[in-house]
């Protein structure tokens, strides 16, 4: 097996851009963009999905139709040095956090949360906050998104019906 990067090219980069700009866009459109065919911006996108630098096609939906309507930025603080692997297993029982990170800084980590309300995001922090290792959580709730296409203002999956508080 070679160990070898698999070669990316401007090319591949302006491929990969347009599919980050629009993932249906059609091989032939990309192709009439960048100079080549249909057949040969597929093969092109297949080797970049097989190599991993395409990892998936996702769509963006606006978390307020799914019944997100607050989100919050979450600072966690923990006892002694809570490794990250447990904090992963936590975050992963609260379907109401979109994201979640280890940071350098004060905090341990930083959740992204989305809830359908106020109250809800109270219940989600409460959630959180009776885990054992957890010493303290600073809040900060988002107002609005100065970027609404970036990706953190859209969400790639459904609030689930059945999250605690989902009633």
């Amino acid at each position: 097996m070679n160990s070898r990067p698999a070669p990316f090219d401007d090319l591949d980069r302006k491929i990969v851009t347009a599919l980050m700009a629009n993932a249906r866009t059609s091989f032939a459109e990309i192709g009439a963009s960048v100079g080549l065919s249909a057949t040969a911006v597929k093969r092109r996108v297949d080797r970049l999905r097989e190599t991993g630098v395409i990892t998936g096609f996702t769509a963006t939906v606006r978390p307020s139709a799914l019944g997100w309507r607050t989100e919050a930025y979450v600072e966690v603080y923990c006892e002694g040095a809570a490794p990250p692997r447990r904090l992963a297993e936590v975050v992963r029982n609260h379907p109401e956090i979109a994201a979640a990170m280890t940071v350098t800084g004060g905090a341990d980590a930083l959740l992204h949360v989305r809830a359908r309300d106020v109250e809800h995001f109270e219940e989600v922090l409460e959630r959180i906050r009776q885990e054992q290792f957890i010493r303290k959580t600073i809040s900060v709730m988002v107002l609005s998104h100065l970027l609404p296409d970036s990706p953190e203002a859209g969400v790639t999956q459904p609030a689930p019906d059945d999250a605690p508080g989902m009633r």
